[in-house]
């Protein structure tokens, strides 16, 4: 089955393309993982002008009403720019508490600054889960089975194989939702839709780089891109994206939660595959922190685990329901717990 977005969809996608090539988004990107969010914040500023986070909020509250396909895209975008912070959980938070409304008054408080950009806000899952950059947003919140309740980070950041990934525990406060059980769903299945999205973007922009390097990188008087195996392994990236794309364009407009499982593996594991290619194709300098390249490398990983492992949503795939299988994990891993998880699938090493 095909998905075509249509000449407006298509038009808004190019503008944010521009907009973000303009920008300088490797700077934002080291200097938010420096610890200086402000760069990272005026680059929010521009994306919330330009309409993305008013995507996610119900026009009741100065949005434009949640569009999934529209965020689908503007999140491909995203993750082609390596835009950091909490771009996901932001959008998700804005889903979660629509849902809200009629539970009290942090609808009402968050959904317009949200809107507008004022507000970036991290979302975590599970009483043991993590908050992506809680120490420079705006609100956090934390999902417990039915229950939404801020949050607070517990404690120092814990080290992320992304610098600019600084994930805090949660440390639960007060309950805002007792019984919000359809928000929940609905917000978990958003962020890892648009996790997805971000896996693609980031894989896109991982093989535009090295199909762009081997193009130029010249080894017995021809470019290296000419050699079969080189061809075979961007082949092969190329395809595992090509692939993922209309899984994660399809789940936009289902919003199954099978579909979306399967969209969040088909994507991560195609951008882990093509990082794996680029970091190999690069050969030495490919593993220098001074390439602009390792911005996207050491993007693939955290985001194929996160809002759902591949083990998660395979489980999920087979079952379809949250509650089966493996889908008890929090959906936010740390690095340290990502290790102790072989790869489920190892890509050829030709």
């Amino acid at each position: 089955m095909r998905f075509l977005l249509d000449p407006e969809q298509a038009e808004f996608g190019r503008t944010l393309d521009r907009m973000l090539g303009a920008a300088d988004t490797p700077s934002a990107v080291r200097a938010w993982a420096g610890g200086d969010p402000e760069p990272g914040r005026e680059l929010w500023a521009r994306i919330a002008e330009a309409g993305v986070f008013a995507l996610a909020v119900p026009e009741a509250y100065e949005g434009v009403g949640v569009l999934p396909v529209e965020l689908a895209l503007a999140f491909v975008e995203l993750g082609r720019h390596a835009v950091p912070g909490p771009l996901v959980e932001t959008a998700a938070a804005a889903v979660l508490l629509g849902g809200l409304a009629r539970d009290g008054g942090a609808a009402k408080e968050w959904l317009p600054r949200i809107a507008d950009g004022r507000a970036a806000v991290s979302l975590g899952a599970g009483a043991d889960g993590y908050l992506l950059d809680a120490d420079v947003v705006d609100a956090a919140f934390l999902m417990e089975g039915s229950e939404v309740r801020s949050a607070a980070a517990r404690g120092a950041f814990v080290e992320s194989a992304d610098p600019a990934r600084r994930l805090f525990r949660a440390e639960a406060g007060e309950v805002i939702a007792g019984d919000a059980a359809p928000a929940v769903a609905r917000a978990t299945d958003l962020a890892a839709l648009l996790t997805a999205a971000q896996s693609l973007g980031v894989g896109l922009e991982l093989l535009r780089r090295t199909v762009e390097y081997v193009g130029r990188r010249r080894q017995f008087g021809v470019p290296i891109g000419s050699f079969q195996a080189v061809k075979h392994r961007l082949a092969d990236a190329l395809l595992g994206l090509e692939f993922a794309r209309p899984l994660v364009f399809g789940a936009a407009v289902s919003l199954a939660g099978r579909d979306v499982a399967a969209a969040k593996v088909a994507a991560g594991e195609a951008a882990y595959r093509a990082a794996r290619a680029a970091l190999h194709l690069h050969g030495a300098v490919g593993y220098t922190e001074e390439l602009d390249l390792s911005l996207w490398l050491r993007k693939a990983r955290p985001l194929r685990d996160a809002w759902g492992t591949p083990a998660w949503c395979r489980a999920r795939v087979v079952a379809a329901e949250c509650s089966s299988g493996a889908a008890g994990r929090a959906p936010y891993r740390s690095r340290e717990e990502d290790s102790r998880e072989e790869d489920s699938r190892e890509e050829d090493s030709r």
